[in-house]
C-alpha cells in the first residue's frame, strides 16, 4: 500500500536512504514522504526512525495509486 507521511521539519536529503526508498518532498517546514509500505512491520519500522530522530508527525494517510503526494498549494 501507498502510504503518505507528513512531519514537521525539512529533512536533508541525507536520511533518505534511511527511508526505505520513500520520496522526500520538503515544503513550508514540513516534509512529505510518499511511497511503498508493504506491512504494518514496514510502516511501523519508518514511524521508529522518524521519532529516533527526533521529528514530529503530522499525519499519516495511505493514498489510492495514482493520487499526487504534494500537498495542495
Amino acid at each position: 500500500m501507498r502510504y503518505r507521511i507528513v512531519v514537521r521539519g525539512e529533512l536533508g536529503d541525507r536520511h533518505a536512504p534511511l527511508l526505505d526508498g520513500m520520496t522526500l518532498r520538503r515544503y513550508e517546514g514540513q516534509t512529505s514522504l510518499v511511497g511503498e509500505v508493504v506491512d504494518q512491520s514496514h510502516l511501523h519500522g519508518l514511524l521508529d526512525h522518524l521519532s529516533r530522530i527526533g521529528v514530529d508527525l503530522v499525519s499519516l494517510n495511505p493514498q489510492a495509486s495514482g493520487e499526487a503526494g504534494d500537498p495542495p498549494r
